[in-house]
């Protein structure tokens, strides 16, 4: 799991939050979307989306701040003859805040892929739009398209993506919304030219990600439920050819599978995404490969991860393997959680920012009833300590105190103290070892806890 994972950064601890429900319409009428948000207070807010037809064809933008409710820009544009606007209005429900949009931070997510002719100038372009907003996050952007992960109030955070939508080439592109409760999730801003959208051995500036046909069929979340449904609740003996017939594929990192995956799912033989190898019949892991001697031509392969990016790029390479029925989740874990719930997901969602660690009511908590029993399995493969090998009281990884370690582990709170936050007694020993930290927050920068270690001797 070492370098595996973005630099530490400060977390807060799993707090229960309510939701704003954000319903944004894409310029086509067939792309609406829907987003959820969390809140740090009870508020709620509806944010509806009404289609109107105006007489004017240039883009009209309204901000209008009032003490208990944000009012978003209004947009036209002229299609087929006519002017067709969005409006985002928003009906109040409950309101503490003085301005909502100075108050609410969200983490936005999306990807697409798109052919970028001069993607130096785009990263230029987008640099100046952000300039004097608020953002922080991994935005990257080659000849295959962008890459985006940020967070920021939200007026900021929302501004990018409506001016985003507004290029032809991005009008159609399915965003993830999820709550920041304490600020930026992450530390600065990296929006940069880079040759890979994701990291993987070789490099994927090869694959055929701009051809669709070479990308599996993306199903949507509750066509990927139904087919899970089919699988699980039927009978072991009646089940058995269907089984054989589809297998499921978590395409993440081996410990964010540790903290949460859908039923029946296998658990990546890597740690790292990078290193994937599923279906390449490589010698030293074909024993652990799940698509070995499967026939290719009959076989359904379903994968999945956080946000599709990750299956999107795989399936490529599994079709160029000669699979044909591949399907991916569409818009990963994070969309169907919103859509869907916990329905067939077991745990936490991991997720790459200073949160860590997501439980399925941060998207849609209105789908949960009943207490999860997911929250920790009660079967001792998933959810272990991995020092003593007991499950944990907490779905949330940290690193080991130890500097030159920084494993990324499981880990009980008996274990934390007993080796100091360290993954194992060698590391309690090392010469660069941070404090340990309450709860399950994350490591900050090196040179502020050796500043804090000087200080400490100097008045000692």
């Amino acid at each position: 799991m070492r370098g595996c994972f973005p630099a530490p950064a400060v977390i807060s601890g799993a707090a229960s939050s309510t939701m704003t429900q954000i319903v944004l319409g894409g310029r086509r009428k067939k792309d609406p979307f829907e987003l959820s948000v969390c809140s740090s207070t009870s508020t709620c807010f509806a944010l509806l989306i009404h289609k109107e037809h105006n007489q004017q064809s240039q883009i009209q933008r309204q901000r209008q701040r009032r003490r208990e409710c944000v009012w978003f820009s209004e947009r036209s544009k002229w299609k087929g003859g006519r002017s067709v606007g969005v409006a985002l209005q928003v009906q109040q429900q409950q309101c503490t805040y003085e301005s909502r949009e100075d108050k609410e931070w969200v983490v936005v997510n999306f990807y697409h892929f798109v052919f970028i002719k001069d993607a130096e100038a785009e990263v230029a372009k987008h640099l100046s739009f952000l300039e004097g907003r608020d953002i922080r996050g991994r935005i990257y952007v080659n000849q295959q398209g962008i890459n985006a992960q940020y967070s920021g109030p939200s007026r900021d955070a929302l501004a990018y993506v409506e001016w985003l939508r507004g290029d032809e080439r991005f009008s159609d592109i399915l965003v993830q919304i999820s709550a920041a409760l304490n600020g930026h999730a992450f530390p600065k801003l990296k929006l940069r030219y880079k040759p890979s959208l994701v990291q993987l051995e070789g490099g994927i500036s090869h694959l055929p990600l701009l051809d669709p046909s070479m990308r599996a069929t993306p199903l949507t979340p509750s066509e990927w439920r139904k087919r899970l449904e089919a699988v699980n609740t039927t009978s072991e003996a009646s089940n058995k050819d269907l089984k054989t017939n589809q297998i499921l594929l978590d395409v993440r990192n081996g410990y964010e599978w540790d903290i949460g995956h859908f039923n029946g799912a296998r658990r990546p033989d890597v740690d790292c995404f990078r290193s994937t190898s599923f279906g390449l019949s490589q010698p030293e892991v074909i024993a652990a490969d799940p698509l070995d001697n499967v026939d290719k031509e009959k076989t359904d392969i379903l994968m999945y991860c956080t946000g599709g990016i990750r299956c999107d790029v795989y399936s490529t390479i599994l079709r160029q393997q000669g699979f044909q029925n591949l399907y991916t989740l569409k818009g990963g874990v994070s969309h169907y959680l919103e859509n869907e719930g916990p329905a067939q997901w077991v745990g936490n969602l991991f997720v790459f920012d200073s949160r860590l660690s997501l439980p399925p009511p941060a998207y849609k908590p209105e789908a949960i009833t009943k207490p999860n029993r997911h929250e920790v399995s009660k079967n001792n493969t998933f959810a272990q300590c991995y020092i003593c090998g007991l499950q944990v009281s907490e779905l949330r990884h940290r690193n080991c105190a130890n500097l030159d370690c920084n494993l990324l582990y499981l880990c009980c709170m008996n274990c934390v103290k007993d080796l100091r936050g360290c993954c194992c007694l060698e590391c309690t020993g090392a010469p660069r070892l941070r404090p340990v930290l309450p709860g399950f927050q994350r490591y900050k920068k090196w040179h502020i806890y050796r500043e804090t270690i000087s200080q400490s001797k100097l008045t000692a």
